[in-house]
């Protein structure tokens, strides 16, 4: 079914535009059904709507309405800030207008290019507005009206032949590692952050695509690494922990066997591992009274020890020898100054997609604040930083290169 493929592996698609112009009718229109409420007063979208679907061939997408970036008054601001907030999520933009091309739309175009987002554009409402021309722009245009179904056919060829090339080649999260007929250990511990009788979603997601690389999956708790090791005839091609049971595993596994934790595995599927792995290496220049972030991709309730604001925190602290000041915000939370902070410890992103985490990146990089993850954080502060990047030979030669 296309509900059971989650959000943060679909095409996610922005439609920008000024009130009124016809995004919502022209999303109706691509998808067949009524999701978003069309008016003809501006500004009845007011919060981005989200509309999973199948736009075939290339998959499941995402398709997000906005609320018109002209809005206006205090109320108009905060839907402002919340359709530019779709930025840091959108794989591909679509900049809708009704009229012809201005200052407006060029300045939506050059944020969307800034954050090397491919676009197109759409001249909508053909039967009533004047078709305008695009001038110095090299970027794909498409003509609709929604109320004469024309150009409907050509928005969505238009969509799927400027589809980033990633979501076509369909990147893989471990199977690329472990190769057909080779085999890989998964260690899952059941901890009490583990929903009763099922598994969270990166451990999930990746014996799926271990199982679409034709390879062999084990998977057991931490007590049981040992000896299921022993029972193998051939060692296995990697070894991948919950980033919680690092030190336990490393001592269980040979050395000559390939190690890593989920987290880790989610910084390369969903961010960039090197700049990740360089991130790290800052936790090294930490003192007593720094202000480090920490970030969740999803809101949860938190436990007694929960992995981001009990156990990272601490084994940190122990690691600088020092109290750290520490800031924890969920979900989409983000300051809008980072100048205060030293560092950023975000998690795997697994409820996200790609293009949001890439997003979260490309700002700390431009604020100059190191960036780094759950799983490459607590590699780093319990010492086995190197063993665990061992599968990866360009986040290794990044680390050896930074450590000279």
């Amino acid at each position: 079914m296309t509900q059971s493929t989650p959000k943060s592996l679909r095409l996610h698609i922005g439609l920008f535009g000024r009130r009124n112009v016809g995004k919502s009718s022209l999303l109706n229109a691509v998808v067949g059904q009524d999701v978003s409420i069309v008016s003809d007063i501006a500004g009845t979208t007011t919060d981005p709507v989200e509309k999973p679907m199948e736009l075939l061939p290339l998959g499941p997408v995402v398709f997000i309405d906005t609320a018109g970036i002209d809005d206006v008054g205090a109320l108009g601001q905060l839907r402002i800030a919340k359709t530019r907030k779709v930025f840091e999520r959108t794989d591909l933009g679509v900049i809708i207008t009704d009229g012809p091309w201005m200052d407006f739309e060029d300045k939506i175009a050059k944020e969307l290019t800034e954050l090397k987002i491919p676009y197109i554009a759409v001249f909508n409402k053909i039967d009533i507005a004047k078709s305008a021309n695009l001038h110095g722009i090299k970027v794909a245009v498409v003509r609709t009206s929604v109320k004469e179904n024309k150009g409907i056919a050509e928005f969505r060829q238009a969509l799927l032949d400027n589809a980033p090339a990633d979501f076509i080649e369909n990147p893989s999260i471990v199977s690329d590692l472990v190769g057909p007929g080779q085999t890989a250990i998964l260690v899952v511990p059941i901890d009490k952050e583990a929903p009763k009788g099922r598994l969270i979603l990166p451990q999930v997601q990746t014996i799926r695509d271990l199982l679409d690389g034709d390879a062999c999956c084990m998977v057991v708790k931490e007590r049981e690494l040992r000896s299921a090791i022993e029972n193998l005839k051939q060692p296995p091609k990697l070894i991948v922990t919950d980033s919680q049971a690092f030190l336990k595993v490393a001592a269980d596994t040979p050395k000559n066997i390939l190690m890593t934790s989920f987290s880790i595995l989610f910084a390369r599927f969903k961010g960039d591992l090197v700049a990740q792995t360089l991130g790290a290496m800052a936790i090294e220049s930490l003192k007593p009274g720094d202000k480090v972030l920490i970030a969740e991709a999803c809101s949860h309730h938190p436990i007694g020890e929960d992995i981001g604001r009990v156990k990272i925190p601490r084994w940190l602290t122990q690691y600088v020898g020092g109290k750290l000041d520490f800031t924890t915000l969920p979900g989409r939370d983000w300051p809008e100054d980072l100048s205060p902070y030293k560092l950023v410890i975000h998690c795997g992103g697994c409820m996200w997609n790609r293009r949001q985490m890439l997003s979260r990146i490309l700002e700390c990089r431009k604020a100059g604040l190191p960036i780094t993850n759950y799983g490459l954080t607590i590699a780093y502060s319990l010492g086995i930083f190197e063993r665990a990047l061992s599968p990866f030979p360009a986040a290794l030669e990044a680390y050896h290169k930074h450590a000279k």
